[in-house]
């Protein structure tokens, strides 16, 4: 895990053959042309100044692009609200969680925390010690904490102690505080407190599930589940589904690792396939997919299949670091769970490689050229879907030095198109233009018509060292030894805004032969690119000529 950070911290693009893109002359913020007449374009929607809209429902889960399992619905809290004065707060989509200035203001101060280890200002949570904050977040009778304390707690504790340890915790203090181990509690008391409890296992099972993977959870989960089933039937149907929702997500997730590690074991060189099979008899792209608009949808569907299975709590944990106030504990890595996380940081490296194979394949430099300008469409597209990703993993491989280099290729490509959409990623100024067009397409996301409209795929890699240097550049605990909770507010903020985009349905149409290739083909390796790309054009210098000799001998065999 620290080799993958380093290496994605230490470059402004994470492929590690891309050379750093070029900055752009002259040119103007454009709003590119739609493919389609009647979306709304990302700039148009940030000009248009509306205000800020709540998003509606949380869309449900995706049928896979890899399995015909069909994930389970983010939904609604499964418990009814009561009506009266036990009723407890509705449960906000993830965009109504925070407002701009981090979180949302007047609701967590109550008369029984404000002198109980919590620490307010102007009514704000700023810290508490961690006990307190644990005490926080258990209701009782008359008592509720709002979702936005639950999530930014939840994602935020595991810095500071196992999530089993948390479970642990709760479950002992819903116990001991609403004397659900008594049998002579008054059922009337047990009416009142059981729906909130199990409202809020129902939020942490739906909001980090994979936490439940670990079987120390699991049996907290179903011991403290089982107290609340033994009061009534109501109880007892609800336990049962959000335990079957809890389940259908694990083994979807389970599937979906199945079929990564499947991809990954059957990868080859494209260079091995190219020694056994004939070129003239090997596809390419543009022959399995001609319109570069649907290959941009069909990434899309690949970008959003695999957001969905990144839990919000990988950002943390793959940051986290030992707690300085507890001297027994071992640093974090073993609860490094961050494997979906990486997976997707995998597939925009690949993304590249296969944009710069595809591009250095041709022997006849027409074709190479044609390819760049197809994937010129390809990327122009990616950008008025939303999908920044992708769009960013295509101007990486077409910047990688075994394509840059090609200089008789690119004379022959009409490069107008593609000096925009590198205006619109340049690195300068943090990524100011990313940054702008990322607000116009959240902004358009928010007052959506149309799924399509929802999209928004973040520029993964600079999402993830935004959230570092957050993580970075604040402690965790103050000097008095309470939780800084001020920073979890704003973690939890980036985070839960990466919560709503990766919920959004995929609205375009799967096409398996265009997924199975952008999954499966194989890619050269970074000397087999540049091997590719000699071939295409001669060495230009003595330190080349020496490389591409080295390269014919040790790839090809030949001297």
């Amino acid at each position: 895990m620290a080799k993958f950070l380093a290496e994605l911290l230490g470059c402004a693009l994470p492929s590690k053959g891309a050379s750093p893109m070029s900055e752009s002359k002259s040119h103007s913020r454009v709003g590119l042309k739609s493919s389609t007449k009647q979306k709304t374009t990302i700039f148009s929607a940030l000009a248009s100044e509306k205000p800020l809209s709540d998003c509606k429902n949380e869309q449900q889960w995706k049928p896979s692009v890899y399995s015909s399992i069909t994930p389970v619905c983010f939904t609604s809290p499964l418990i009814e609200k009561p009506v009266g004065q036990e009723s407890m707060p509705q449960t906000p989509p993830f965009s109504a969680m925070f407002d701009s200035s981090g979180y949302n203001r007047n609701l967590y101060q109550s008369a029984e925390d404000s002198c109980g280890g919590l620490y307010y200002h102007d009514n704000n949570l700023l810290s508490g010690s961690l006990e307190a904050l644990i005490q926080h977040l258990v209701p009782n009778v008359d008592y509720y904490p709002d979702r936005t304390y639950i999530f930014t707690f939840l994602l935020s504790s595991r810095l500071f102690m196992h999530p089993y340890e948390l479970m642990a915790k709760v479950c002992h203090l819903c116990v001991e505080h609403q004397k659900l181990s008594d049998p002579d509690s008054e059922k009337n008391q047990m009416r009142k407190i059981a729906p909130k409890i199990l409202q809020l296992l129902t939020e942490w099972t739906e909001t980090f599930p994979y936490d439940f993977r670990d079987e120390r959870m699991m049996r907290n989960l179903k011991d403290l589940a089982h107290r609340i089933a033994s009061g009534e039937e109501t109880y007892r149907k609800n336990v049962q589904q959000m335990m079957q929702c809890l389940i259908r997500k694990l083994a979807a997730l389970s599937q979906y690792e199945e079929v990564l590690a499947k991809i990954s074991s059957s990868s080859t060189d494209r260079l091995t396939v190219l020694k056994t099979k004939p070129q003239s008899i090997q596809r390419d792209i543009i022959t399995v997919c001609s319109d570069p608009y649907t290959l941009a949808q069909q990434l899309t569907h690949i970008e959003l299949e695999r957001l969905n299975y990144i839990g919000p709590e990988e950002f943390v944990q793959a940051f986290v670091q030992k707690d300085p106030l507890d001297n027994d504990k071992t640093c974090y890595s073993e609860r490094k769970k961050t494997r979906n996380l990486e997976a997707y940081v995998e597939w925009f490296n690949r993304l590249s490689y296969l944009v710069a194979t595809e591009i250095c394949m041709p022997v006849k430099k027409k074709h190479r050229a044609r390819m760049i300008e197809y994937f010129i469409d390809v990327a122009r597209e990616c950008f008025n879907i939303g999908n920044f990703n992708s769009l960013m993993a295509i101007i990486s491989g077409m910047n990688m030095s075994p394509v840059s280099r090609l200089k008789k290729t690119w004379a022959k490509v009409k490069t107008a198109k593609f000096d925009i959409l590198e205006h619109q990623m340049d690195p300068s100024s943090n990524f100011y233009n990313y940054r702008t067009a990322l607000r116009g397409a959240a902004q358009r996301s928010l007052t959506a018509h149309s799924s399509r409209e929802k999209i928004v795929i973040p520029f993964f890699s600079l999402l993830i060292k935004d959230i570092y240097f957050l993580n970075e550049g604040c402690a965790n605990r103050l000097p008095n030894g309470h939780v800084n909770f001020e920073k979890f507010w704003e973690l939890a903020k980036q985070v839960s805004e990466f919560m709503t985009w990766k919920q959004v349905e995929c609205p375009f149409e799967r096409d398996r032969k265009v997924l199975q290739y952008l999954l499966t083909v194989p890619v050269f390796s970074e000397d087999a690119l540049y091997l590719a790309s000699y071939e295409s054009e001669g060495p230009e210098n003595h330190i080349e000529k020496d490389r591409w000799k080295s390269l014919r001998s040790s790839l090809l065999g030949r001297v």
